[in-house]
C-alpha cells in the first residue's frame, strides 16, 4: 500500500507510526479508511480515504427520467431517505416552474421532520456506542425510531427507502389514522428525551470524553463549508429552514439550537435540542394541515407517464436543511425527459473536510467519536 505520509515517516526516527482504520472497521460507519499518523497515542495527521462505495448515482440520473431518479436519491443517505427526495423535487419544480399545493407542502415538512428525528436519535445512539460507554442508549433510540419507521411503512410501503415525494407533491395523502399515530408518537417522545438526557447529558463518562474533544472553531467551520448540526454546534447561527424559508418553514415558530465550544459534546447536545424543535414544528404542521390536493393535478399524470415531464432548457439549484447539513441538487436540463446533468451537494462529503483539524493533537481513542459526531453516511460521500 502506498503511504500517504512517506516523507514524514522517513523523518520520524521510528517514533511515528502509520495506522489504517478501515476500510473494514465498525466505527467508520461504512467502507471508509482513515489513514492516520500517530506519535505514541497522539494523532499527528489524518487523511480520509473514500471511494470504496462509489455507485455512480449522478451519472445514472442522466439515463433516467426525473421521476425515475427520485427513488435513487433514497440510496444516498440511506439512514433517512426522505430529505434526499425533498431537495431533488424542489430543484425539478424550480426548473419547471411547478407550484405545490399547501397540503402537500405541510405533508412534506411533517415527513422531513420525522426523518430528522430518526437521524438524530440514531446518531446519538451510535455515538455512545463508538464511545464505548454504553450500548443501551442505542437500543433505546432504536426502540423509539421503530415508531416512526412504522409510520413510514404504513404511508409509503417502505421503512427506509420510502420514495415518497413526487414532483408537484407527494405520492399519497395522510389519512386521519396516520395523523392520529403521528400525534401519539409526538406526545410520547418528550418523555423519552427527558429519560435520555437523564441518562446521558450529565453522565460523567460522556462529559469527560466529549467535552473539549474535537473542537471546531466557528471560523474553521465556515471556511471549510461545514453545515448542519456540526456548524451550529460551533455557535454559527445558520439553518437553511430559517435563511431560505423553503417550502412553508417560514410559517412555523422554532428555535435554532447553538453550541458554545464546538466540541463533540456540543455536537451531541445540539442534536438532542433539534429533536425537541422538530417535535415543535411537527405539532404546528399537523395542527395547520389544510384540506386540499396532495399533488399538483397537472403533474400527477407524470407519475403514470414520467417521460412526458420535460422541463424547459435551463438550470436550477435547490437546497434543504437535511439532518446532516445542506443537501442541494443542481440540475441542468436540455428539454428532454432526462436531466442532462445532475450534481448533488452532499453534506457528508463536505463535512469531512474539517476532520483532520478536529483530530490533530487528540488521542487515538478520540478519533472515532470525533468522526461519529460529524455524522457521515457513505452512500452520500461516495455517490
Amino acid at each position: 500500500m502506498v503511504s500517504l505520509f512517506r516523507e514524514k515517516t522517513q523523518r520520524a526516527d521510528g517514533q511515528v507510526l502509520e495506522i489504517n482504520f478501515g476500510p473494514q472497521h465498525p466505527s467508520t460507519h461504512g467502507v471508509f479508511r482513515l489513514h492516520t499518523l500517530v506519535d505514541g497515542e497522539t494523532i499527528r495527521e489524518v487523511k480520509p480515504v473514500m471511494g470504496y462505495l462509489h455507485r455512480n448515482q449522478e451519472q445514472i440520473s442522466e439515463n433516467l427520467t426525473y421521476t425515475g431518479f427520485i427513488g435513487f436519491t433514497d440510496r444516498m443517505d440511506y439512514i433517512n431517505a426522505i430529505p434526499n427526495n425533498f431537495s431533488f423535487v424542489l430543484a425539478a419544480e424550480k426548473l419547471a416552474g411547478i407550484e405545490v399545493p399547501e397540503r402537500a407542502d405541510h405533508i412534506r415538512i411533517i415527513m422531513a421532520e420525522l426523518a430528522r428525528i430518526v437521524n438524530h436519535m440514531a446518531v446519538v445512539g451510535f455515538l455512545l456506542n463508538d464511545l464505548g460507554a454504553a450500548f443501551t442508549p442505542l437500543l433505546y433510540a432504536f426502540r423509539e425510531r421503530e415508531l416512526i419507521l412504522d409510520i413510514f411503512e404504513d404511508l409509503t410501503g417502505s421503512r427506509m427507502m420510502c420514495n415518497y415525494f413526487r414532483i408537484g407533491g407527494v405520492k399519497s395523502d395522510l389519512s386521519e389514522q396516520h395523523l392520529a399515530t403521528i400525534k401519539k408518537m409526538a406526545a410520547r417522545l418528550p418523555k423519552f428525551l427527558d429519560e435520555f438526557e437523564t441518562l446521558l447529558t450529565n453522565n460523567e463518562i460522556l462529559c469527560m470524553r466529549c467535552q473539549n474533544t474535537g473542537i471546531l472553531s466557528p471560523e474553521t467551520a465556515v471556511n471549510s463549508g461545514i453545515t448542519g448540526p456540526a456548524l451550529r454546534a460551533s455557535g454559527v447561527n445558520y439553518d437553511i429552514r430559517k435563511t431560505d424559508r423553503y417550502s412553508l418553514y417560514g410559517r412555523f415558530d422554532f428555535k435554532v439550537p447553538l453550541g458554545k465550544t464546538g466540541d463533540v459534546y456540543d455536537r451531541y447536545y445540539v442534536r438532542i435540542l433539534e429533536i425537541r424543535e422538530s417535535l415543535n414544528i411537527l405539532r404546528q404542521a399537523v395542527a395547520a394541515l389544510p384540506r386540499g390536493e396532495f399533488i399538483n393535478k397537472k403533474t400527477a399524470a407524470f407519475i403514470r407517464s414520467p417521460r412526458n415531464f420535460k422541463p424547459p432548457v435551463g438550470e436550477a439549484y435547490a437546497r434543504t436543511e437535511s439532518p446532516k447539513g445542506e443537501l442541494g441538487f443542481y440540475i441542468l436540463s436540455d428539454g428532454t425527459p432526462q436531466p442532462w446533468r445532475c450534481h448533488a451537494r452532499a453534506p457528508s462529503l463536505i463535512n469531512l473536510s474539517a476532520l483532520e483539524t478536529m483530530c490533530v493533537g487528540q488521542k487515538i481513542a478520540d478519533m472515532m467519536i470525533i468522526l461519529g459526531s460529524i455524522d457521515i453516511v457513505l452512500g452520500e460521500t461516495d455517490r
